[in-house]
This record gives structure tokens, sequence and C-alpha cells, in this order.
């Protein structure tokens, strides 16, 4: 293939690390890539919570128009931040193997105040909000918006006491601090950790290059997950978290729906045959409706209109 791929991506720190990740592949491949930068709509306004703003898409949209007209060939994205329903014509080219999965706390200080009824946290995701205060019902959680660079910036500005971010997104840009604590009872975002590619669907040699980058078990958990997340939500942002892992010809699922104020929590836990694994997101997310998800999910959609 001559023709230049042209790579186009967030203008943030760990975004543009992301774009060059891919372009470095390509090129052991022997194809030729060209970073392409863009600014999305949830990097610019910074001083209203995402869900507020159009929730997951805000992050991609940029990029899916410039990919329809044709000013860039790929796009690149962390995949927690793509909704299940792409654009039409625009398809998922290749998933990237995937890096570390768990939510951190980064503190400042030390974690006295985890033994505490007080404590403030912050973070702008509505999951980690949700099950922080299902386990920490008295703290109290503040917004926080931005990148990487930006949300750790206002973290050591502001009388906090943690924040809440991604192991992955962290080591991947080296800002990883020592002053950290892994969150290993907080199930993560679907897709947490991984990469996904996007192409237009008619695009055949840019697919067939992407398609070479593809990491297979990354693909098949990442797609449970979402599975769950789509079946779920039907069309509301909510406080969803939802984690698979393949270990040898069986695959496990976990998955979370809580309630915004974290007072209650259903969730679910099944492991099957790996050969079952394409509707396992379905019916995982099916018993969780079952079991009380029907009814949470519509106080969710109630109470996101009134925010």
């Amino acid at each position: 293939m001559e023709k230049v791929i042209r790579i186009g991506t967030r203008n943030s720190e760990l975004a543009l690390w992301q774009a060059h990740l891919v372009q470095k592949s390509l090129e052991k491949l022997g194809y030729k890539g060209e970073i392409v930068e863009v600014s999305s709509t949830g990097d610019e306004i910074l001083d209203i919570p995402l869900h507020q703003i159009g929730g997951m898409g805000l992050f991609t949209k940029t990029l899916d128009v410039a990919m329809l007209r044709g000013q860039v060939d790929i796009a690149v994205h962390s995949l927690k931040d793509v909704p299940t329903q792409l654009p039409e014509t625009i398809v998922q080219a290749a998933v990237l193997e995937r890096a570390h999965v768990q939510d951190v706390l980064v503190y400042k200080d030390n974690l006295d105040f985890l033994e505490t009824s007080k404590g403030v946290v912050a973070t702008g995701s509505l999951r980690r909000k949700a099950q922080w205060l299902h386990k920490y019902p008295t703290h109290t959680l503040t917004d926080l918006r931005g990148n990487v660079n930006t949300r750790l910036k206002k973290l050591k500005e502001n009388d906090w006491n943690g924040a809440i971010f991604a192991k992955a997104g962290l080591e991947r840009i080296h800002l990883l601090p020592s002053e950290h604590l892994v969150l290993d009872w907080m199930v993560p975002a679907p897709a947490q950790g991984a990469i996904m590619i996007t192409a237009l669907e008619k695009a055949e040699e840019v697919l067939k290059a992407c398609e070479k980058l593809n990491h297979k078990e990354t693909e098949i958990v990442v797609a449970v997950e979402r599975q769950f997340m789509r079946a779920l939500e039907g069309g509301c942002t909510a406080p969803i978290g939802a984690c698979a892992m393949i270990s040898g010809d069986k695959i496990s699922f976990k998955g979370v729906l809580s309630a915004l104020d974290g007072n209650s929590q259903i969730e679910i836990e099944k492991q099957v045959p790996l050969k079952k694994a394409f509707d396992l997101g379905t019916i995982c997310a099916e018993e969780v409706l079952k079991k009380g998800g029907v009814a949470l999910m519509k106080k969710i959609k109630e109470e996101m209109k009134l925010s």
C-alpha cells in the first residue's frame, strides 16, 4: 500500500500517544502513517459535567466528521469513549491489545480519609462516582473534567483527598505517581484500557492494513462488555461497569449497574465456555434487568433529566 494513512486523533497527550502507537505499529508493517490532530467538543468544554453535554460520543464525533469529509483515513480512540453504535459507513477496523483495566485513586498526603466518614474525591465519571458512594456513602464527590494532565493539575491545586483515573492512561504517558491505590473492587468501564481504530467501510486497503493490528482476545472481551452496556443503556448514559476475561477455553464476566447516588447496585458474575461468548453480554444484561434493573434504569433516566 503506497498511500499515506492519515491517522486522526484528539490533541491531548494521551490521545497523541495512542495515535503514535498506531503509527509506529503500521510503519513496522511497511505502511506510512501521518498524524492529523483534531480538537473535540469534549476537550473544549470543561466546566460542565460530561453527561450534561452529551456523554459518550463527545470525544469521537469530531473525528467521525473528519473521516466522513475525507480529512483522515482512520481514527484512533480510547474504546471506552466510543458509543456502541458507530455512525453509518464507519466500522471498527481493529482493537489493539488491552492494557490494565483497573481504576486507581491518586491521593494526596495519605489514605487516612478512607477510614473516616469524611473525604472529598474528584471524578467526572458517573460510574466511578456511583461505585465510590456505594462503598463510601458519606464521602463527597466533586466533578473533574479535562485531559489527564489537566485533571492531575486540578487535583494538586484543590483541597481534595484524591481523584480517580484509569491506570492505563496514566501509565501510558508515564504520569502514574507513587501515591496511588489500585481500586481492585471497582468494576471498570466497558472496554477500559483498550484502543480502537475506526475507518470507512469502503476503504478496503486501509481496513486490510488495520486488520493486521487487531488483537483477537481483546476484541472478544470488549465486545462482550460493550454488548452488556448497549443492552442496559437503551440510549441513556448510566453508571455501568463491565469486565470480561478469557482464561483457557473459558470467559468470565462481571457487570454492575449502580444508582447515581450509589445507594443501590445490581451485580452479575458469570463464566461460560469461550465458544458461547458471542451473546454473553446480552444474557448478563437481561439478568440484571430482571433483578431490578428495569426500575433502576427508569430512575436513572428520570434523575438525569433533572440534573
